[in-house]
């Protein structure tokens, strides 16, 4: 008995992990995205491209975080600015390269305004939220060396937890 038990408790397991997580949603927008402070962190591409790469890859990491929400919260996020830690520097005995150097006085900064909706009721709108990351290159990230967003993605965690999780924790 004890083992039929076990075998249907291991196939509830199973069938629960291939049913999708219901999750908050995101709703994200990039405002004027050309006229950010500094959303190229790569020279190697164009201007354009090497923006909406970046705006993907952020939007991505943002609706990993709603992910972590309640299936009935939204979270509404317009981008107004980016400045990514470091700068793109020219490497002129490499023949005029140009490299992203990162230095402790060139960190990630963000510029939004964010609304958090649970169901039909607004738990938190804010028209001028300015993101940070002074201590960006001491804080230890889970985040590859190899990824270029490291900074910016670890920031927008910390942003994350103390202002969205918090408040929707408080909520209820």
């Amino acid at each position: 008995m004890s083992r039929r038990l076990a075998a249907c408790a291991t196939l509830a397991c199973l069938c629960g992990a291939s049913l999708p997580a219901a999750a908050g949603t995101l709703s994200l927008r990039f405002i004027q995205p050309a006229h950010y402070t500094d959303a190229i962190y790569s020279a190697s591409l164009t201007e354009d491209r090497a923006r909406e790469t970046v705006q993907r890859e952020l939007g991505r990491h943002l609706e990993q975080l709603a992910g972590r929400l309640p299936p009935d919260t939204t979270l509404e996020v317009e981008v107004t600015d980016i400045d990514l830690a470091g700068r793109i520097d020219p490497l002129p005995w490499r023949g005029g390269t140009e490299v992203r150097v990162v230095r402790p006085v060139d960190w990630p900064r963000m510029a939004m305004r964010y609304t958090l909706r649970q169901g039909e009721r607004i738990l938190v709108r804010n028209n001028d939220e300015k993101l940070a990351d002074m201590n960006f290159q001491s804080s230890a990230t889970r985040y590859s060396n190899g990824d270029p967003l490291r900074y910016e993605k670890a920031m927008l965690d910390d942003w994350f937890d103390r202002r969205i999780v918090r408040r929707v924790a408080a909520a209820g």
